[in-house]
């Protein structure tokens, strides 16, 4: 309805204002028709034959100019405009006559329908103002009837309360009364049982020991009361069942013990959970697992005994037995590798036994003995070793230690077999697979037994004691070569000497057997540095150390470059296909290498120049660049600058000798590439003779586009201008602009001045840099 409403109200202002028009339009034309075509606007009032009043012409005329002014980009007009073209009005009299009374009916009936529509809006106003009384009534007689029922229901919901928060003590302290009963009290036969010898260990004991336990754990709560004497005769009566328990589990354990065989698989259940209970007395567990470690350590030893001598004789040890085709470990001791192998095997296989077994006794069914052994430190104080030190059990950490203490005897005896097998061998890389041999079996302990047992300490014992004797061995090596004279003779061809090429065939070998290993890469304290980096400085740093003295033997510095270069080719070579060796040494090579190809360059590109003849050119011109102002001394910078005019005074660029350097130059050009290479054909690198050739012609062809510009500079200097050589080999002088050839008459008065003013270093020395950067290309 706000919108029909507003749509006329809009209809009726354009409605109005197309009245207002048509006003103005029914003046225009009264005015029209009241001047005659022909009177002008400008005529004066005296000349009309009919003079109306002033203000009525006044009025007439303000009308007028109000609608000859007003513009039709009006919005109001061209609205105007558009409701009176939608109504469809032709243009005629009786349409323009009519058109204001239409337009007020029309006004008319848009209010007259305005007022009817907010009529309706007014009923529906007050039919919503009666409903709003309606509700308002309706909610204050509820709020009065709720009210009255709050003040009802307040005393029955306040006594009920009551009574239930009594039920609920009354149950409480009966339930507290039934649970005291029933925990703290022990039936007397219960106790009997838990306590005389003749009864046996069964299920029953553990569940009549676990209950007296948790009535001596409780009564510590009762001794926080104010009535401590119920809990200090609980506490006192528990302490007695309990002392009497263990020691009855004491020595039940220690006679099943004595019948325990611990390779069979099916271990009895009782003694495990015995053990896990008693574990709650340090002292008692301690001592059957000292007995326990005696036994097994020579039970293990003897199997060990057996296995390297006896394995095949089908005697009566520990071991195995009489199968024919398993033979002793001795068999194997002319093979260093295999037996320390097979010894190593037999302790990891053996070392895997007994912690299964031990695991199976002691913590097959969880961490139960962990805890049980935890709670016996913190039940006897007086039983840790530190006493200003918390002690917190470690079950795992206490397993491992006693398959060590199993293995004590087994450790010493291999300790001696190995050490005794690495002294009687002489071949560095069986001592490195040894090395990783025992590196692997050290991690393997490691994750077996702990990182600090006694099986690890013995790897690493050994591992650094083989290290020593292959370090000892590289030495010895290293030492009888620098003695031998005929071995550090550089070969002919330069190429590496041949000790050197052996240590490195022997580097592979080793290399392979690192990449070849199982063991993991340890941290080590630099981040540059791996275990295989001593290895390194053992076979390998010494090698190219005494590689590298041995070059002082060849007495020519570009020999002496190649073969230093060739060394360290070979010996990065041998290194980069390996990650862990090139980690460590690549660097120092490669920097080295560089350094070596930096003198090599130097030497290349000397060759060029001399080759080419361009070093007397450079030498004679040494006072004219950079390099040799920089290198004066304080006395040469006092004398005269020389001037480029002066060029032509010296011997290397006169006539005869400059075009001898020009024809040097051309001879050498041809095969200028050819003979660079072959001069450093014995280097075993064509991807490194290629680049520092490349790099030498580079800076050749610098040193030549230096030399052109002293030329150019010169003959500029002189006044002469480009000169050509044709076959008449004419010169044009820039200062004359005169022609000359070769065979023409001169005048013989002529001085030595006036003939040197006739030629040009530029015509004697033609070649340009980009002839020479093409040939050279």
């Amino acid at each position: 309805m706000l919108i029909r409403r507003r749509s006329g109200s809009t209809h009726v202002a354009r409605l109005s204002f197309l009245l207002k028009l048509s006003t103005l339009g029914h003046c225009s034309s009264i005015m029209t028709s009241y001047f005659p075509p022909g009177v002008s606007n400008g005529s004066s009032p005296a000349q009309s034959p009919l003079s109306p009043p002033t203000q009525r012409s006044s009025a007439l005329s303000n009308r007028l100019t109000s609608v000859l002014s007003a513009s039709y980009a009006d919005s109001d007009i061209r609205d105007a405009l558009e409701t009176l073209s939608v109504r469809g009005i032709h243009n005629s009299a009786e349409t323009r006559r009519q058109l204001r009374l239409d337009v007020q009916k029309e006004v008319v009936d848009c209010n007259a329908e305005i007022v009817r529509d907010f009529g309706k809006v007014a009923e529906q106003l007050r039919r919503i103002g009666g409903v709003i009384t309606t509700l308002n009534q309706t909610c204050d007689e509820m709020r009065k009837h709720i009210s009255l029922a709050k003040q009802d229901t307040t005393p029955v919901l306040e006594e009920a309360t009551a009574l239930m928060a009594q039920k609920k003590d009354t149950e409480t302290k009966q339930r507290l009364l039934d649970a005291f009963s029933k925990h703290f009290l022990v039936p007397e036969e219960d106790l009997m049982f838990l306590t005389a010898a003749e009864e046996p260990i069964d299920e029953r004991f553990f569940e009549i020991l676990a209950r007296v336990k948790q009535v001596h754990h409780d009564c510590e709560h009762l001794l926080g009361g104010e009535n401590q004497r119920l809990g200090l005769e609980l506490m006192e009566l528990s302490t007695r069942h309990l002392n009497s328990a263990y020691q009855k589990l004491y020595r039940w354990i220690q006679k099943e013990f004595q019948s325990l065989n611990l390779e069979d698989p099916r271990i009895s259940s009782s003694i495990r959970r015995a053990l896990r209970v008693l574990a709650e007395r340090p002292s008692l567990f301690h001592s059957c697992l000292d007995f326990f470690a005696e036994a097994r350590d020579y039970v293990l030893s003897d199997s060990f005994h057996y296995a390297l001598t006896d394995a095949m004789s089908g005697g009566t040890g520990a071991g195995a037995g009489g199968d024919p085709s398993v033979k002793p470990i001795e068999f194997s001791a002319h093979d260093p590798l295999r037996y320390i192998g097979d010894m190593l095997a037999w302790v990891h296989s053996t070392t895997v036994s007994e912690r299964e077994a031990l695991e199976a006794l002691f913590v097959a069914d969880g961490e139960e003995l962990a805890r049980g052994i935890q709670a016996g430190l913190n039940s006897e104080p007086w039983a840790r070793i530190d006493e200003e030190e918390e002690t917190t059990f470690d079950g795992r950490k206490a397993l491992s230690d006693l398959v060590n203490r199993d293995l004590t005897g087994v450790s010493r005896s291999l300790r001696q077999r190995v050490e005794l097998v690495i002294q009687g061998h002489d071949d560095p890389v069986t001592c490195y697979k040894v090395i990783n041999l025992l590196s692997f079996y050290r991690t393997t302990f490691s994750k077996l037994v702990g990182a600090q047992s006694q099986l690890v300490d013995l790897m690493q014992v050994l591992e650094k004691f083989t290290f020593g004797h292959f370090e000892t061995l590289m030495r010895d090596q290293v030492s009888a070569l620098s003695t031998d004279h005929g071995a550090m003779i550089p070969p002919r061809d330069l190429s590496p000497p041949e000790f050197l090429l052996d240590a490195l065939e022997e580097l592979v070998s080793l290399m392979k057997t690192h990449e070849a290993s199982v063991g993991p890469e340890e941290p080590t304290d630099s981040g540059n540095e791996n275990r295989f980096t001593p290895v390194l400085r053992a076979a390998f740093d010494p090698f190219l150390t005494l590689a590298r003295s041995s070059s002082d033997e060849l007495k020519d510095i570009t020999a002496q470059t190649i073969y230093r270069t060739n060394i360290l080719l070979a010996a990065r070579g041998t290194i980069s296909s390996f990650a862990f060796a090139s980690e460590t040494h690549n660097s120092p090579l490669s920097a080295a290498l560089s350094t070596l190809r930096t003198n090599l360059l130097d030497i290349q590109h000397q060759f060029l120049l001399e080759t080419s003849g361009l070093q007397v050119l450079l030498d004679a011109l040494e006072p004219f660049s950079k390099t040799g102002k920089e290198s004066e001394s304080d006395s040469e910078r006092e004398q005269p600058k020389p001037h480029l005019a002066d060029l032509t005074n010296l011997s290397a660029f006169q006539p005869d000798a400059l075009v001898a350097s020009s024809q040097q130059l051309d001879d050498f050009l041809p095969s200028a590439l050819m003979d660079a290479t072959e001069h450093l054909k014995r280097v075993q690198s064509a991807s490194l003779v290629q680049s520092v050739t490349e790099d030498a012609v580079e800076a050749f062809c610098r040193d030549f586009e230096f030399v052109e510009g002293m030329i150019i500079a010169a003959d500029e200097a002189r006044g002469m201008t480009q000169v050509s050589l044709g076959t008449g080999g004419s010169v044009v002088s820039g200062q004359s602009g005169k022609s000359r050839k070769n065979g023409d008459d001169q005048d013989g008065d002529e001085t030595e001045d006036e003939k040197e003013d006739q030629w040009s270093l530029r015509a004697l020395f033609p070649r340009t840099t980009g002839e020479i950067r093409v040939l050279l290309s």
